[in-house]
């Protein structure tokens, strides 16, 4: 929260992807909501410079904190990633109908969503019966060291 409070943090960021050779469209920025609870002129005006360039904004641990839907559409933000507390009671119908809620507000306002927590295929499945297409979660793999990456990518 504090590097996108400083000035000079589009800037740094930037000039990363100059020195990377990165697109700026393959770059994704989580926050959290708790950032968007305080939001100052710069954090704004930050995250649309960022937003600007192509840089995607995700917004982590969706429905975890103070949640205020008016961020939505004040801030570039183009992914919702609904926490794995959710996720993790799924079969609960409150659950239920709250994710597909969020589902379904963020269809209406062209926000994707990503699921967190995926551990099992009956998840999975609730998930995209209720339209989210993507997921994270040990279903699909478990944390692993980055040397190990090509091997388990070459074998998907």
């Amino acid at each position: 929260p504090r590097q996108l409070e400083h000035p000079d943090f589009v800037e740094d960021v930037l000039h990363i992807l100059t020195e990377s050779g990165l697109p700026a469209r393959h770059l994704e920025l989580e926050i959290t909501e708790n950032l968007l609870l305080r939001p100052t002129q710069q954090v704004q005006e930050n995250l649309q410079k960022l937003g600007d360039q192509g840089i995607s904004i995700a917004l982590d641990d969706f429905g975890t904190g103070y949640s205020s839907l008016s961020y939505l559409t004040s801030y570039p933000i183009n992914r919702l990633k609904i926490d794995r507390s959710f996720v993790s009671s799924l079969l609960e119908a409150t659950e239920a109908t709250i994710i597909k809620a969020v589902i379904r507000m963020a269809e209406a306002l062209e926000i994707e969503v990503i699921a967190e927590g995926v551990e099992t295929r009956e998840q999975q499945e609730l998930l995209q019966a209720q339209g989210c297409h993507h997921i994270q979660g040990f279903l699909l793999g478990r944390p692993m060291p980055g040397q190990e990456i090509p091997g388990f990518l070459a074998a998907a």
